[in-house]
């Protein structure tokens, strides 16, 4: 079976930066093993396979070790390779997915994306993930995601983690973002997954359905500039909408193909 595959840089004007994600368009659903197996291949953070059933898209996600409940970069990219290269009209899409429809607008070279809202509670930090740090967080918050607040942006640059400790962590989905207020900027993030063939996720569009909440509040403002402090990086513009969030940002194809599966 051949099938299209794009390549797509979410969260950024440029190519070689953001967060790749591959996208898969098909015409039906195959198994989940063959799915996993193409997602693993790829070797990107997620795969985005979607197949269009008129009103609706139904987008599923899948890094190279599991299927993903939500994943912001990968449905920004499907969204982008929706609009640029299959040349869907609408500038509103649908998706039906594990977290309930997701809408996705597109306002100029933006692509915005109504996501559900995660706000973290505070938890205890776990002994692993303790003995996993360099710095020490000053705030220790969990939704799906742990949520680790720093003083300040050097300390986000500064964090190391010893994975002997911290790929002993069962997160299930979930993973560890560290934040700080940022100097030129909102807020800004890390993102790190036990276990992972992609440890630390260039742009993670999902952490910042706890993230935006969370600074939205410390901050008293409902719109915010962030960016993300991988090599790579990424920066996303977010708005605490209550029980939803709202996440923008650009996307670039890097790579236009095919594939085969047999």
């Amino acid at each position: 079976m051949q099938l299209h595959l794009y390549q797509i840089n979410a969260f950024t004007d440029q190519l070689f930066s953001g967060n790749p994600a591959c996208v898969v368009p098909l015409s039906e659903w195959l198994s989940d093993d063959l799915l996993l197996t193409i997602a693993r291949e790829n070797a990107v953070a997620e795969t985005a396979f979607f197949v269009d059933e008129g009103y609706k898209i139904h987008l599923r996600w899948f890094t190279p070790e599991m299927e993903m409940d939500l994943c912001g970069h990968a449905t920004l990219a499907a969204a982008h390779a929706l609009k640029e290269i299959r040349k869907y009209s609408s500038r509103n899409i649908i998706f039906k997915t594990r977290s309930g429809d997701l809408n996705v607008t597109t306002e100029g070279s933006k692509y915005i994306l109504d996501l559900p809202s995660r706000n973290p509670v505070p938890t205890s930090l776990p002994e692993l993930l303790q003995k996993s740090l360099n710095i020490l967080p000053k705030e220790v918050l969990k939704a799906r995601d742990f949520v680790l607040v720093y003083e300040d942006e050097q300390a986000i640059k500064n964090i190391e983690i010893d994975r002997s400790w911290f790929d002993q962590l069962e997160l299930g989905t979930g993973g560890v973002i560290v934040t700080a207020k940022g100097s030129d900027c909102d807020f800004v993030s890390r993102f790190f997954t036990p276990k992972a063939s992609v440890f630390e996720d260039p742009v993670t569009g999902s952490a910042h359905c706890s993230l935006t909440p969370y600074w939205s509040e410390k901050l008293e403002k409902q719109e915010l500039i962030a960016r993300q402090l991988s090599e790579r990086g990424g920066s996303l513009e977010c708005r605490n909408k209550g029980d939803r969030v709202e996440i923008a940002g650009d996307a670039r194809t890097y790579s236009v193909g095919k594939l085969w599966t047999e």
